[in-house]
């Protein structure tokens, strides 16, 4: 099985993110909501107090999502039954698996002034970014390869073309945001990062050839791959610890504009940024085209032994070197305007570097204190997904409940509760988020309503107003 679960994370679980960002959160002036989207208010003048936090409370989003082999990973899901013996081969069909998580382990914001609305946090978050494509050959040869026997005579060309890269590390973000004009707002964000593990893996040349039931076997790979980790002992509990031997920075700046019909208008670049993984690290370039493993008789390797011998080929020329890897920015934009108790809000949101995108239609409901979301989206990779949220938010509290993937996760969280594989049908999917904030302090109260509001008494000054007036010197 350690040997299965290797292979599977060298051929397979690499990866690029799905887009489920939790956009029923956008746009509410939550703790969440703020440091997503960094010129987002936070404080609700004369009605909120001056601090706000999740105490270590959840505050937490979680996707997963695979799109191919579907009943192989619904039974794997429900059963914990691994078996590729259905699945079709040399269909040239591919796969794709996503997950991401963000968990904000710890949030924390400040009222700092009256003037300009100016508002300070610090927030640690712990984030995964991974999707996979990958063939059926692959699964088919990890959980059997005597599969091939039925095919015997066939070359599978292109049969372990598999890429993707799958990346986790911690976040440590400073944000500030203000108000430009009465309408106008900037905001940004710092983060510094650490990087926990790395994998990436490309192959663009395979093929697999049976000449006949009993051999010879032939398995052929050309590609690379990268990793900050080789085998499962050099993974502990203090790598996920930060400690900065994989260091890294990101940049976030955002902006919204609200017109005077209440058209409300925001646009992000989030998290565009970089790390660096330490130089013990390891990178290789492979390629046994023209030498390709041969085995006379594979009636007498195992599937273990077969496994081993395809790690090898990967494994063979690796080097200990650094290298750099860019985290998975994106560009928002979203407009809204509220009608009463309904607040409908088109999102687009597009990865920076690598391929993936959404459309999301967010429609809030609110009832008093209380409000709920539907939230139907388009993710450019074609998976039409149906989310669902529920907030109680006052002015000093906060909790929310919702999933990007309603009835997918229900029927998935099914078959796993029953061990019933046929429960459901069509592509995987589970995600869920929530979370708890709690505002404290001194009410940040009007100057007029109050004689120890922060900045009272202070003439105060607009940073981004400095920038903006640096830049339009400079144009003259």
């Amino acid at each position: 099985m350690i040997r299965k679960y290797l292979l599977l994370c060298f051929l397979v679980i690499m990866a690029q993110q799905l887009q489920a960002q939790q956009y029923g959160l956008f746009n509410t002036n939550t703790l969440f909501d703020g440091f997503e989207n960094p010129a987002q208010k936070t404080f609700r003048l004369d009605y909120s107090r001056r601090f706000s936090s999740n105490f270590f409370l959840p505050y937490l989003g979680l996707n997963a999502t695979s799109r191919g082999s579907n009943d192989l990973v619904r039974r794997l899901a429900s059963d914990g039954v691994f078996t590729a013996r259905d699945l079709p081969l040399g269909t040239k069909e591919m796969n794709t698996a996503y997950q991401n998580t963000n968990v904000y382990l710890f949030a924390f914001k400040v009222f700092q002034s009256y003037k300009f609305q100016k508002e300070i946090g610090f927030s640690w978050q712990l984030r995964t970014d991974a999707q996979v494509d990958y063939t059926n050959e692959t699964l088919a040869i990890i959980d059997n390869y005597r599969r091939f026997e039925d095919y015997y005579d066939t070359d599978f060309n292109d049969a372990f073309n598999n890429k993707g890269y799958a990346q986790s590390y911690h976040q440590f973000s400073l944000s500030y945001r203000e108000n430009l004009t009465k309408k106008l707002a900037f905001g940004g964000k710092i983060s510094l990062l650490s990087g926990i593990t790395y994998n990436q893996l490309k192959i663009t040349n395979s093929n697999i050839s049976l000449a006949s039931e009993q051999g010879p076997l032939s398995i052929a790979v050309n590609g690379s791959y990268r990793t900050s980790f080789k085998y499962e002992d050099e993974i502990s509990k203090k790598n996920f610890f930060p400690n900065f031997k994989n260091p890294g920075i990101a940049l976030s700046f955002g902006t919204s504009y609200t017109s005077k019909d209440g058209t409300f208008i925001m646009a992000n670049i989030k998290d565009l940024g970089v790390i660096k993984w330490a130089k013990s690290s390891y990178s290789a370039t492979f390629n046994n085209i023209k030498s390709p493993l041969v085995i006379d008789n594979p009636d007498l390797m195992s599937s273990d032994d077969l496994e081993d011998e395809i790690i090898d080929i990967v494994t063979r020329s690796e080097i200990n070197k650094s290298f750099y890897t860019p985290t998975n920015a994106k560009i928002d934009f979203l407009v809204s305007k509220t009608f009463d108790y309904y607040t409908p809000s088109l999102i687009i949101s597009k990865n920076v570097l690598y391929k993936g995108g959404d459309v999301a239609f967010v429609n809030k409901f609110s009832f008093n204190d209380l409000s709920v979301s539907a939230v139907p989206t388009y993710n450019l990779a074609g998976i039409v997904s149906f989310g669902m949220q529920g907030m109680y938010q006052t002015p000093n509290f906060e909790a929310f409940l919702g999933s990007d993937n309603l009835f997918k996760t229900v029927t998935q969280t099914r078959s796993a509760i029953q061990q019933d594989a046929a429960i459901g049908k069509g592509y995987n999917s589970a995600s869920i988020y929530l979370g708890v904030g709690i505002k404290f302090g001194n009410l940040v109260e009007h100057p007029q309503n109050s004689s120890t509001m922060p900045g009272i008494g202070e003439e105060g000054s607009s940073i981004f107003k400095k920038i903006f007036g640096i830049f339009s010197k400079k144009k003259r």
